[in-house]
């Protein structure tokens, strides 16, 4: 088993044999080059675990070298080999970046060891983000933290699923935090400590899903230079979250049944099926029974998927969360932009509360966004959440009431326009005067109160 692929770029064909074979023979996996541009190609299309360079190359500086292996990758460690008399640059060289140098002629055991020591500090570092990730996750549940009886009864739900491995299913409109939920549920799980991987379906073109979810061999379709895992193999013992499943073409859903069931796929251009032990949770937007019934989505993987559902309501419908969400959205980027913002005006707060939000929560953090953006006082007032989206607004009438509503509207102005002249009006509309006074009578409407003094 490779313990990692280790990139060498020094310009002696010798020394590069020699190292390649000395890596090698200790179960690295190595790519040598002869070249800048060989090295950097490389450093492109690979995954690397690390870099040796040498600091004098023909024609090249191996620190502007290391600059550029940065720029593309700046996780890869870089040990730089030197010379006796280049000590100098070689610290030089660890300011700028590198990990550490090697002074020529070295000792194999020297330089296993500083390869050793630095793949375990580039280890470090990756759980150290993801452990501040983790922490941030599990801080910005306030989001769903909240004071409705909705959203307090499906937290509850949260707990108890958690606890089990069954596929969820959360249902809800755009941003109502159907991805919070997700994170909520494994970091409640014993998959905690796992890998969470999301992905959108429907943000990523068909022809690229595929591959995104399972991963394809060398060789499979043009660009693919080498075995590339799929993110079902990354999120193996953790936890695959599917945002807008209901956005996944037709001849994908198959392939996902089968994971469901077998757990086991076939990455693109593979011969032999990956096994792996997931949670899966997935989103939608959408009303899947609907796109089953019109063809849409497999009957079967929808029952597959259709475990255990949670369906979050819209912010519209648990308007008393709001005043808690604000809080939580003044605070968030009172800390991002460095402002001393202590609230937010009753005024405001009743825009707030009057509006439908069609975005649900991701439009709400949004306005308060703006508004933190654009205040030059310690408040946000109404005038600054009223500039963004839409306006309060009554709910949507129908048909015959948007018809009154404008037939009353016509009559009122056309007796403005005539002094309250009922027969000049009823001229202008184009109906008997009867008739016309059949509608004043209807909508209690007296012309008196137009005539002009």
């Amino acid at each position: 088993m490779s313990l990692g692929k280790i990139l060498v770029l020094d310009d002696d064909s010798n020394l590069l044999e020699v190292l390649r074979m000395r890596l090698e023979s200790s179960n690295f996996e190595v790519v040598t080059a002869l070249r800048k541009e060989d090295a950097i190609k490389a450093v492109r299309e690979q995954a690397l675990d690390l870099s040796i360079i040498d600091l004098q190359l023909a024609g090249q500086n191996g620190i502007s070298v290391m600059t550029e292996v940065h720029q593309i990758n700046p996780e890869i460690p870089v040990i730089i080999l030197t010379a006796y008399g280049s000590i100098e640059s070689a610290v030089e060289a660890m300011k700028r970046g590198a990990y550490s140098y090697l002074t020529k002629p070295f000792e194999p055991q020297e330089l296993l060891l500083q390869i050793e020591e630095a793949l375990e500090s580039r280890r470090l570092n990756s759980e150290i983000e993801s452990l501040k990730g983790l922490l941030e996750e599990k801080y910005d549940f306030v989001n769903i933290i909240a004071k409705s009886e909705k959203m307090k009864e499906i937290l509850g739900q949260v707990s108890v699923i958690a606890k089990t491995g069954s596929t969820v299913y959360i249902h809800g409109e755009s941003g109502t935090g159907k991805e919070l939920i997700a994170r909520a549920v494994h970091l409640g799980s014993e998959r905690r400590d796992k890998p969470f991987v999301a992905i959108n379906c429907a943000s990523i073109p068909e022809a690229l899903l595929e591959s995104e979810l399972f991963g394809y061999e060398k060789g499979a379709f043009t660009g693919a230079f080498q075995n590339t895992k799929g993110l079902f193999t990354h999120a193996h013992e953790g936890t695959i979250f599917l945002d807008e499943i209901g956005d996944m073409p037709f001849s994908l859903q198959q392939k996902i049944l089968r994971v469901l069931q077998e757990r086991q796929f076939y990455p693109v251009g593979g011969k032999k099926p990956v096994e792996v032990d997931v949670r899966v949770i997935v989103a939608t937007n959408k009303d899947l029974k609907k796109e089953v019934e019109e063809g849409r989505f497999r009957e079967d993987l929808f029952y597959r998927i259709h475990v255990i559902p949670i369906t979050l309501p819209p912010l519209r419908e648990r308007k008393e969360d709001i005043p808690v969400l604000v809080e939580h959205f003044l605070k968030k980027f009172s800390k991002k932009m460095r402002k001393e913002v202590n609230g937010i005006t009753p005024a405001a707060m009743q825009q707030l509360m009057l509006r439908d939000w069609n975005g649900n929560v991701r439009e709400l953090e949004n306005t308060i966004e703006f508004a933190m953006a654009m205040t030059r006082h310690d408040t946000i007032t109404e005038d600054l959440v009223s500039r963004t989206g839409d306006q309060p607004h009554e709910k949507l009438k129908s048909l015959k009431e948007a018809k009154a509503a404008f037939e009353k509207s016509y009559i009122i102005q056309l007796l403005e326009m005539t002094g309250g002249n009922v027969s000049k009006a009823s001229e202008m509309a184009g109906k008997y005067r009867a008739d016309f006074y059949n509608l004043l009578k209807k909508y209690d409407i007296k012309p008196e109160t137009f005539k002009k003094e």
